[in-house]
């Protein structure tokens, strides 16, 4: 899921009609998920959806936001293209899965692993390398199916975070949880990072990476980058507004890695 193409066109054919907030001036907008208020700008209409940005910090969010049927048909559909041509690049991503491990087993040097949006489970996998007993969570079948005939020594659990924690495997916590390129699909960012927070052991460290819509990269033209994918991204932070969502969840970030792409890297630590 994290970094293969996103086939947004899917989701955008069920999503083409406009905001009622443009529509009806009268219909209540829907507040920032990150500080809960309804002051906001518009950003821009796409494909007859509508973005938003924050006037309190600066997040950028759909309204209204995709359904969740939408979000499952996209998860459901068999993108075979897309999951073959992302494949096809293995030993490159298993390179840059155990680079990632490296770095963060300079926090965390073995225990428990999760693997949030684990794709073809190269991440779980280096984890797994590396002396962790891995876990990967991951909506899309094909590539669930992908991580289970080539990974079979890694836990890879079909579905959504939300769901694992509720799992007996999920109640028991992780030192480590990885998370990249997923949180900007989430239409509930809430109750994806309380469940996160639910896995993570106290004192244990995430690993989260997402676009950075405040980054100085970003085009003027934002359609112009290849990071902006309505409504499959439905929502974008900055820093400040990514770290005030993690802290609300118990997390505190101690690292934010330099990027010079627009994407914020972070590392945090479960309190």
């Amino acid at each position: 899921m994290d970094l293969r193409p996103c086939p947004a066109s899917a989701m955008a054919s069920r999503c083409r009609t406009p905001s009622p907030n443009r529509c009806n001036p009268m219909a209540e907008p829907a507040p920032c998920q990150v500080c809960a208020t309804t002051d906001r700008d518009h950003f821009i209409q796409t494909k007859g959806m509508d973005l938003f940005r924050c006037r309190s910090c600066g997040t950028v969010f759909m309204d209204p936001m995709p359904d969740h049927a939408a979000v499952e048909d996209l998860y459901s559909d068999a993108y075979d293209g897309a999951t073959k041509g992302y494949f096809a690049k293995v030993e490159s991503k298993l390179r840059r899965s155990h680079g990632r491990v490296r770095q963060l087993r300079r926090y965390v040097k073995e225990g428990r692993f999760l693997d949030v949006g684990t794709n073809g489970g190269f991440m779980a996998k280096a984890a797994q390398d590396a002396g962790f007993v891995a876990w990967g969570i991951e909506p899309d079948p094909v590539s669930v199916a992908y991580a289970r005939d080539n990974y079979p020594e890694i836990n890879v659990f079909q579905g959504f975070i939300e769901d694992f924690v509720e799992t007996d495997e999920g109640q028991m916590p992780f030192d480590a949880v990885y998370c990249s390129e997923v949180l900007e699909h989430v239409l509930d960012v809430n109750s994806f990072v309380a469940a996160i927070s639910k896995a993570t052991k106290p004192g244990g460290v995430l690993y989260l990476t997402t676009p950075d819509i405040g980054h100085r990269r970003v085009p003027a033209n934002v359609l112009d980058w290849d990071s902006f994918f309505p409504p499959s991204h439905c929502i974008y932070f900055t820093p400040a507004s990514l770290t005030q969502l993690l802290s609300r969840h118990d997390f505190t970030v101690f690292r934010k890695r330099l990027a010079f792409k627009p994407g914020i890297k972070v590392f945090a630590r479960r309190r």
